[in-house]
């Protein structure tokens, strides 16, 4: 258990974004307080929870845009959580976790998680992190009806004003924040070589800090969800030494 982090207060950081809200779920009373009044000072609306069962109940009395999750909690698991908000089509997650193995850190991402820290960490790159997060969550979207909002291939459909993905048999298919920016990325620029480092400046921003490998893992999330073993061969193809390119052809409507 991690029992300190060092926060530092600073009025001349940047606001952020006072509407977002956002859950701290950590079974630590000191680490929920004091990542709470960080975040908190800098303009977020910040709940604390001690388990899945109180990130429950402050998700049934509203949503939430990020939740800061922890691993290691008593109960259901920090994992166990993740998956259920993935798969629920719930907010944005960062995992927080005292194991700061690489291996843990895929598994967290293949989950669904849209970031993830090991702990103890900096308050101010998780600050940087919730916001490049919410930053993704909140892009700009095409309006209602607008040339191109939505994309058609091999039977699929990407809508990208309700961020919503079907299948050719009409199923929605549920993607993470990061996920469904990282096909956006791809459906936006079909039958081109795209490196690593592209996809992560264009799917998540110059700024992110994000490693390849959180590439790799998302790009094969999205081939299992994409069903490349289908007949008609694959959607996304490793161009070996350099990168991805998407195969289908993409009709904007």
């Amino acid at each position: 258990m991690i029992h300190s982090m060092s926060l530092v207060f600073d009025d001349s950081s940047t606001a952020a974004q006072p509407a977002a809200r956002i859950v701290v779920v950590d079974d630590d009373p000191g680490i929920r307080e004091l990542v709470s009044d960080f975040l908190g000072k800098h303009g977020f609306d910040v709940e604390t929870a001690a388990d899945g069962a109180g990130l429950g109940r402050a998700l049934a009395t509203r949503p939430a845009d990020l939740v800061v999750l922890d691993v290691m909690l008593p109960g259901e698991d920090g994992l166990q959580i993740c998956r259920r908000l993935a798969s629920s089509d719930g907010p944005a997650v960062i995992m927080l976790s005292a194991m700061g193995e690489e291996t843990d850190r895929i598994v967290g991402l293949e989950l669904g998680a849209d970031d993830y820290l090991p702990k103890p960490c900096n308050p101010r790159e998780l600050l940087a992190r919730v916001r490049a997060v919410l930053r993704r969550r909140g892009e700009p979207r095409p309006a209602e009806g607008a040339l191109g909002a939505q994309c058609e291939f091999a039977g699929w459909r990407l809508d990208l004003v309700r961020r919503e993905l079907r299948s050719p048999e009409g199923v929605v298919v549920n993607l993470s924040g990061g996920e469904f920016s990282l096909l956006r990325t791809l459906v936006e620029r079909p039958e081109r070589v795209l490196t690593r480092d592209q996809l992560l400046d264009l799917a998540r921003g110059p700024d992110s800090d994000a490693y390849d490998r959180a590439i790799d893992v998302q790009i094969s999330r999205l081939r299992r969800k994409l069903d490349n073993g289908r007949e008609g061969g694959e959607l996304i193809r490793t161009v070996r030494n350099e990168g991805y390119m998407f195969m289908a052809k993409v009709a904007r409507r």
